[in-house]
């Protein structure tokens, strides 16, 4: 009923006989006087109620005006409080029909809040009003799947039929939290509802919720179960494919959305592309470059990233290079994809212009840009520069933890600063696996076996589980220190202890181990135990201890197997080559170098580097590249007439 029409609540008696007995009188006040029932009844609609839970219950504070400083103030213990708001709300059903204000956080804070409010909506005159309100509230929970579920089941409940506008923020909640159980329920009301066959919006959502849990088949049967369709519900399944590791099965998703004659946007244009990176299929990748170019997809700063990463993740820089420079706009992600795919590629001095480029041009890196730029400085042995984005790390107060912290370990032992890169090391808050494989590696690498068994012995107490590249590590440490039976302990202990199966690296380390030892006999027997096919890493670390041992025979027969596996590298005929001349057989020596001269087999020339103000210059065995070669071979001719020179006089 509406309001009586009344100056003031204090100067009508007709407010007070309005008022049910069972209410206590409330305290209802102006700043600036006393209200009239006129003003109540326009501003009714402005009411804003601020509800929290103490101990498990309700209690009501305030309600506000926001028109005015309207109040109406609850007073007394705990228990009276409670009773004053469902008083209030019993008032406000008798009284008055207006719409509730939107629910306030501390409204739906909690469970019990959400039942109580579906029950104050279920008594509206208005039912349509009230799914309104709950499909507002389903949204403004942000994807809190516990309380979406609980709304959904107390709507349920108090009589209200979700509807499509529910369900999908529901299922949207689940897949936020990987609620795959919560999700399922909400599917059978959409199921029962006909919402799924009926509403893509439901349908594309339920298939996300699979594919976010990890369900592959349950997606691909939903997508299947009806001919409705749309774009987003053929990407949402050609996503599901790739970040649950189908790459290939999403390709052919795509193949049979053409088929379809439906047009790819670009945000499946980014997901197909990104199953191609995976592939690492170029001509597949030209293929599909070919398709957003005919079909007119539109190219924005996204699609340019994956097509900037699908090429260089397939082995082709140059156009790489070329969709990076016609793009439009660019973004950090578009710099970075350059840089790490230049970086993945070997290419690290291109790497490293870009990143200058990007400096020049006022970019500002990330954390993947630093990232990429690290692992540039730790191949090219460019000390100073990582040294420099340390210090940028440090200036712009970046968290030296995980991916950066991990990549600085990594640039400073590959560097030679195995202390710089240790103290790093244990300056990291936050460690992971990787953490510990760099230093392990980087301190075996230096000939610190002691230290990096020390830390892969730390691993186990912090609950760190150590991988198969770890291990590679570890037995490497035991190899340059000659630890012959700590390595077979290490070696044993991967698939008794972590139930990690040895692959053919781990082999590859303990016939390196055997072979510096001497122990020759073991390490061919452990090559005839193999369960995979001994590939040239393995056959090669065997061929190094012929030449450390001098064993000319067993040399020969061991370069016939590597070259059935490398037949085109010079790395047997050298190593070959190198045992002969120890053993004095330089007929066989010379023998072996025409073998190499007549199949076109050139020997890799030896290669060192030095840095010099930050740039890294390269020299190669007789090469002359170098802009100032003439100088330099002039006074390597000078010193070496200076060294002539004091070998006579001291003769």
């Amino acid at each position: 009923m509406p309001f009586p029409n009344s100056p003031s609540p204090s100067s009508n008696p007709s407010v007070s006989s309005s008022i049910p007995s069972s209410i206590p009188l409330v305290l209802i006040r102006d700043v600036d006087g006393d209200l009239g029932m006129d003003d109540l009844r326009k501003n009714a609609n402005l009411i804003r109620a601020s509800v929290e839970e103490i101990e498990d219950d309700y209690w009501a504070t305030t309600n506000y005006v926001n028109s005015q400083a309207f109040r109406v103030a609850a007073g007394g213990t705990k228990t009276d409080n409670i009773k004053n708001l469902r008083q209030i709300h019993a008032f406000i059903l008798k009284t008055a029909s207006f719409p509730l204000p939107p629910p306030t956080l501390e409204l739906i804070s909690s469970s019990r809040n959400l039942g109580y409010l579906c029950f104050i909506l279920k008594h509206l005159e208005n039912q349509d009003l009230g799914l309104d309100i709950c499909n507002d509230i389903v949204r403004s929970l942000n994807g809190n799947s516990l309380r979406a579920v609980v709304l959904f089941r107390e709507m349920l409940v108090n009589g209200f039929r979700p509807d499509n506008y529910t369900v999908p923020y529901v299922l949207k909640a689940c897949s936020k939290s990987q609620a795959l159980r919560e999700g399922v329920q909400v599917q059978a009301y959409a199921v029962k509802t006909g919402l799924v066959l009926s509403n893509v919006y439901v349908k594309n959502t339920l298939i996300r919720l699979y594919s976010v849990c990890g369900s592959v088949s349950y997606a691909r049967k939903v997508f299947e179960e009806s001919s409705l369709r749309d774009v987003v519900s053929w990407t949402t399944l050609i996503q599901c494919y790739v970040k649950n590791g189908f790459a290939r099965e999403a390709i052919l998703t795509f193949f049979e959305m053409c088929d379809a004659k439906m047009k790819a946007d670009e945000m499946t244009a980014v997901i197909v592309l990104s199953a191609c990176s995976k592939l690492g299929d170029l001509k597949l990748g030209r293929k599909l470059h070919d398709y957003i170019l005919d079909n007119r997809v539109p190219s924005d700063v996204y699609v340019g990233n994956a097509l900037v990463d699908m090429y260089l993740k397939c082995g082709d820089a140059n156009s790489a290079r070329k969709i990076f420079d016609e793009m439009p706009v660019r973004n950090v992600v578009s710099w970075n994809s350059l840089i790490s795919g230049l970086a993945n590629q070997g290419e690290f001095k291109d790497a490293m212009d870009m990143f200058r480029k990007m400096q020049s041009i006022g970019v500002e890196p990330d954390d993947f840009t630093l990232v990429g730029v690290l692992n540039s400085c730790a191949n090219l042995g460019l000390l100073e520069l990582g040294k420099w984005v340390h210090a940028y790390i440090d200036r712009k107060q970046i968290e030296a933890d995980r991916f950066i912290g991990n990549a600085l370990v990594d640039m400073y032992a590959k560097c030679g600063a195995i202390d710089q890169a240790f103290k790093v090391f244990r300056g990291m808050k936050c460690r992971d696996v990787y953490s510990y494989t760099a230093i392990i590696i980087g301190l075996a690498m230096h000939g610190e076996a002691k230290r990096a068994l020390s830390i892969f012995s730390d691993m186990p107490r912090r609950g760190i589980k150590p991988d198969e590249v770890t291990f590679i590590g570890v037995l490497t440490a035991c190899s340059h220190a000659g630890l012959v039976v700590e390595g077979k302990r290490y070696f044993k202990d991967m698939s008794c202890v972590y139930n990690l199966r040895p692959q053919t690296e781990h082999y590859g380390c303990m016939v390196d181990l055997f072979g510096r030892a001497g122990l020759i006999e073991e390490a061919q027997e452990l090559i005839e135990n193999m369960p995979m096919e001994p590939d040239a890493y393995i056959w090669g670390a065997l061929l190094g201890a012929c030449r450390i041992h001098g064993c000319v025979e067993l040399g020969e027969d061991v370069m016939k197997k590597l070259l059935k596996v490398e037949p085109e590298r010079d790395g047997a005929y050298v190593l070959m080559s190198n045992i002969y001349s120890s053993a004095n057989k330089w007929r066989d020596a010379v023998k072996l170098r025409k073998e190499m001269k007549g199949k076109n087999i050139k020997k890799t020339p030896g290669c060192s580097s030095i840095e010099l103000d930050g740039v890294v210059y390269e020299f190669r065995k007789g090469g002359k590249s170098h802009p100032r070669s003439k100088e330099i071979y002039k006074l390597l001719e000078e010193i070496m007439s200076h060294i002539k020179n004091f070998n006579n006089l001291a003769q």
